[in-house]
């Protein structure tokens, strides 16, 4: 591993607490190295791949959640685009969360604007509550979305009730989340079934 990655492991807030997430790190900072040392056309073929399902996702999130007239429908935009990876495993993890995130920070967000009111001091304490919950469910990687979306429900200016804004994000959210995870799973497996029907090639297999 490089000297920059050395540093950066020797740095990064508690993973290097943990030897498990440390060498997690170290293999995605290894992976992107070598994405980074691929051929440029090659670069420019996945960049392209990547572009065109994230805003296949982002339109297929979008305009169902308009026509539903949820008035913040780009959230489920930007949740599919979010959530979209090369990988469909890596989709599942980023879906995942992405929608407890959601989950936690919108309940804590709204609850504490109901018990506490939406005063600095109640959006500090959610956001700690909303982070540490998430890291006792061993879920520490939607720490971050819980912590935005404790942020969005406690401080941003609403124009309809704390209920209703929670029950929007979460089905915005919820929707992206699902677009996104069904078009990576149809883009990870019908190009093999189509190789197979057109070449008859034995060694691609569908799923």
């Amino acid at each position: 591993m490089d000297r920059e990655a050395s540093n950066y492991m020797a740095h990064a807030p508690a993973d290097h607490l943990h030897p498990q997430r440390s060498s997690v790190a170290q293999h995605a900072m290894r992976l992107a190295a070598l994405r980074k040392e691929l051929p440029r056309l090659q670069r420019l073929g996945s960049g392209l791949h990547h572009g065109l399902i994230s805003a296949a996702a982002a339109v297929l999130a979008y305009l169902p959640a308009q026509a539903l007239g949820l008035k913040q429908s780009f959230w489920a935009a930007i949740t599919a685009i979010a959530v979209v990876q090369t990988e469909f495993r890596a989709t599942q993890s980023t879906a995942r969360d992405q929608f407890v995130g959601a989950a936690v920070g919108g309940v804590i967000g709204l609850g504490a604007l109901l018990a506490l009111g939406d005063g600095l001091p109640a959006y500090a304490t959610a956001l700690v509550l909303a982070m540490v919950i998430c890291w006792v469910i061993n879920i520490a990687s939607a720490s971050r979305l819980a912590g935005v979306t404790t942020t969005i429900i406690v401080l941003v200016p609403r124009v309809e009730s704390p209920e209703r804004m929670f029950a929007a994000r979460i089905l915005e959210v919820a929707w992206g989340v699902c677009v996104a995870v069904l078009l990576v799973w149809l883009a990870a497996r019908l190009p093999p079934r189509m190789a197979q029907r057109a070449g008859g090639d034995g060694h691609v297999r569908g799923p």
